[in-house]
């Protein structure tokens, strides 16, 4: 079975003094272009999961999407055109490095791309997704992130989590001290030590939720009543302490926070 992309990435950071055909040897790369792909066909196209790879000895890309996003053509075709996107930002850059490396003594490394949708919560009338993204380019390591996707379905539209509140300031004073609070445990665990009160340390202090992704989930699979905070790498701490997941029970405060035309979406978590 192929790595998956983010363990390529993180072979290939691990071994920055490597020439590019031990990169190519530990990634597991031929010289053989390859594409693969399993998308919806026949009569229970809608209920199939739809997954793309490609691979090339200057890049690998992977995009895919659960059966919940198959049946939900427009939602689909939007996810379509993104991927077909990325795939064009990720040759673009791959070949870009690779004619620049022309008549050198060097190879340069594997690029690679690749985004998971997720069902976080499939209502009624709304699907909410997250979108696990990883990406190499040749640096130190990889990035990696998680997005947000909220479809609506009546509407036929899709936004950000966020989008479902009045602004990102409104949330983050609904959430109040919680928000800090959680954060700060959550560093405090990973960097062995108390985060001080009032430090300047960019990684010391609470970014705001414009610098954060917002995922609206369900614990009953009616209404959405629960939030999940999420800070990527380098945003609330260095790199080397990973990205910061924060869960929150949707309570009356952040409702008030909520648009008035998706207010009945939600309710608070008994």
């Amino acid at each position: 079975m192929r790595a998956p992309l983010f363990l390529i990435s993180l072979a290939l950071s691990s071994a920055a003094c490597s020439d590019g055909a031990e990169y190519a040897e530990k990634a597991g790369v031929g010289e053989t272009a390859t594409t693969t792909a399993n998308a919806p066909t026949g009569e229970d196209s809608a209920a199939e999961p739809y997954s793309s790879e490609e691979e090339t000895d200057r890049y690998q890309f992977a995009y895919s999407w659960p059966s919940e996003v198959a049946g939900e053509p427009e939602l689909a075709a939007l996810l379509r055109t993104k991927a077909d996107a990325m795939l064009a930002e990720l040759r673009g850059e791959a070949d870009e490095d690779w004619n620049s490396a022309a008549g050198q003594e060097w190879t340069p490394r594997q690029h690679s791309a690749s985004e998971e949708w997720k069902v976080v919560a499939d209502l009624s009338g709304y699907l909410s997704l997250s979108g696990h993204l990883a990406t190499y380019s040749g640096g130190a390591h990889g990035m990696y992130g998680m997005q947000s996707l909220v479809w609506d379905r009546e509407a036929a539209v899709a936004m950000k989590g966020i989008e479902l509140f009045n602004s990102p300031v409104a949330l983050e004073q609904a959430l109040g001290k919680r928000l800090c609070d959680s954060l700060n445990a959550e560093r405090e665990e990973r960097r062995g030590m108390k985060v001080e009160e009032g430090s300047e340390d960019m990684f010391d202090k609470c970014p705001g939720l414009d610098e954060a992704n917002v995922l609206v989930g369900s614990s009953n699979g009616r209404t959405f009543d629960r939030i999940t905070v999420y800070f990527g790498p380098y945003v609330a701490g260095a790199y080397a302490e990973g990205d910061y997941e924060l869960d929150f029970p949707v309570t009356a405060s952040v409702i008030d926070a909520v648009k008035p035309e998706y207010a009945s979406a939600f309710s608070v978590n008994r």
